[in-house]
This record gives structure tokens, C-alpha cells and sequence, in this order.
């Protein structure tokens, strides 16, 4: 493995200077197309590079590689935690995968522990979500739906605001939806720690198996990416198509547990939009 190298790009900015000229036009192909050193072979990247076989293996070995193959390796395993690396995909490859991702999600969570967490929230005194970094949008969404249907749900962290003040008087029937994602903050772990003795609900990605046995319930969701044959799939960010369709069934099953309560709660707060003018009237024909 090349020393102290994140990836190959880094390594391509650091030797470029001491690359010859054929490989310094590698370097540059590469610069240009990062996802090729994945999925592109050794004789292919010397034709796009009219340069030889020879030339694009010793170019990785001035990089501090042992081979194409491990640079390889190298990127993909970078893009495994969420790394964002530049694509060679379209639109419609893209769509594919965001549909795949919602598959494979929903393949493997079964009704029953759907309908037994929408129960917890139907039921719960209180409700606190709580997501750091891109996580924070999608439990600010869970948010904004649970608080049509219900009372006392929050959302933490509070912006300028510190945990501490706020899980301390979290207890053992407090139900808590926490977010993980891959490129988790260093902060997660210890949060999760402290909520061991909660009704603790995980949303994560496969990642985040490794917290099971921390939390009552897991719910895994797909964001692409993962190491696959299908590389020439890859987009340089992780979906979070999956995570949001997932937050929606919630709601809805929560709706459903919730009956006519969350009905007249819905009714209520339609009423006060007209009342207080806050949204634009919808236009009928």
C-alpha cells in the first residue's frame, strides 16, 4: 500500500512534479476521470493515454502502488466509507441504482417490525430524533410529518446547543429514532452509549450493523455505492433516496396507529394554516 496515501488522487498531486511525460498525461486522464482507475483496465487506460501497458503499470508503482490492482482496491475501498469520488455514470444509470437501493431496503425489513416501531412512536410520551451531519435533514423531515399527527416530538442537536442538557433526562420507556451514517461523527458512538437504556430505534446504513446490539430496534437502508461488480454504477455521493422513503412509511404506519387522533390533529393544524394564512390556496377547477 502506497505510504500515507487516502486515495489515488492524492498520490497522482503529490509525485506529479517527478512523473514523466507520458505519465504525467496518465495523471492527467486519471485527474479528469478518477472512477476509470476502477473501471477501466491497465490496456485501456494505456489507449485513452496512447501511452503502453508498461508505462500505466510503472505510473502507479512511481505513485507507491504495487500494481493497478491495488490502486484499485484503494478507491474502492475509499467510496466503501462514503468518500465521495467522481463518477462515470448518467441519468438513467442513476435512477436505476436509487430504485435498487429502495429494494434492497425494504427486501429486508419485514412488516411486523415496521407496525411494532410505529407503535412505540404512536405511543411514546415523548419523541426525540436525533441526526448529525447529512443525517440531520432526514430526522428534521421525521420531524415535520410526526409533528402533524402527534405532540412532543424534538429534534436534537439544537443549533449553538450541547446533548448533554437534553439526553440526561431521557429514561428507559423515552423512545428515540437516532440516525447513523456512514462518516459518523466521533460523537455517535458516545451518544448511542448513552442511550442504551432508552427505546432506542437505529437507522443506519450496513455500516452501522455493528451497533445491534446497542439499540432495540435497526433498520438498515441502502445508499449505493458498495463494492460491487456493477462499479461503472457509482455516483460520487451516497443516496439517501432509501432513508427517506423509509421516514415515510414510518409516518404512515404511525398515522395508522395513531387513528383518530392523528385525523383530528390533521384537521386541526389544516385549520390553523387557514387561520394564520400561512400557506398558498390550493387551486381547484
Amino acid at each position: 500500500m502506497a505510504k500515507n496515501s487516502n486515495d489515488v488522487i492524492k498520490q497522482i498531486e503529490k509525485h506529479y512534479a517527478s512523473l514523466s511525460p507520458s505519465g504525467q498525461t496518465i495523471a492527467q486522464y486519471l485527474q479528469r476521470n478518477p472512477i476509470a482507475v476502477v473501471t477501466q483496465s491497465t490496456s485501456h487506460i494505456a489507449e485513452q493515454t496512447n501511452t503502453s501497458k508498461a508505462t500505466v503499470s510503472r505510473f502507479f508503482r512511481q505513485l507507491g502502488f504495487e500494481s493497478h490492482q491495488e490502486a484499485k482496491n484503494t478507491l474502492l475501498t475509499l467510496r466503501e466509507q462514503g468518500v465521495p469520488v467522481s463518477p462515470s455514470t448518467t441519468a438513467v444509470l442513476q435512477h436505476e441504482q436509487e430504485l435498487n437501493n429502495i429494494s434492497q431496503t425494504f427486501d429486508n425489513i419485514d412488516i411486523a417490525t415496521l407496525t411494532a416501531i410505529a407503535e412505540k412512536l404512536a405511543n411514546a410520551q415523548q419523541i426525540t430524533l436525533i441526526g448529525f451531519r447529512n443525517a440531520y435533514p432526514l430526522a428534521l423531515h421525521f420531524r415535520q410529518q410526526l409533528k402533524q399527527i402527534r405532540t412532543s416530538v424534538r429534534l436534537l442537536p439544537q443549533p449553538g446547543q450541547t446533548l448533554g442538557e437534553d439526553l440526561v433526562d431521557l429514561g428507559k420507556d423515552d423512545v428515540v429514532v437516532l440516525f447513523g451514517f456512514r462518516r459518523r461523527t466521533r460523537q455517535f458512538k458516545h451518544v448511542l452509549h448513552t442511550l442504551s437504556h432508552c427505546q432506542t430505534i437505529l437507522i443506519t446504513d450496513p455500516t452501522g450493523q455493528v451497533y445491534r446490539d446497542n439499540v432495540k430496534h435497526l433498520l438498515v437502508c441502502h445508499l449505493g455505492n458498495h463494492l460491487s461488480s456493477q462499479v461503472d454504477n457509482y455516483a460520487p455521493f451516497d443516496s439517501y433516496a432509501a432513508p427517506m422513503s423509509l421516514v415515510s412509511t414510518l409516518c404512515n404506519f404511525t398515522y395508522s396507529a395513531l387513528g383518530d387522533s392523528a385525523s383530528k390533529r390533521v384537521k386541526a393544524i389544516t385549520s390553523l394554516y387557514g387561520d394564520l394564512d400561512e400557506l398558498e390556496p390550493s387551486e381547484r377547477k
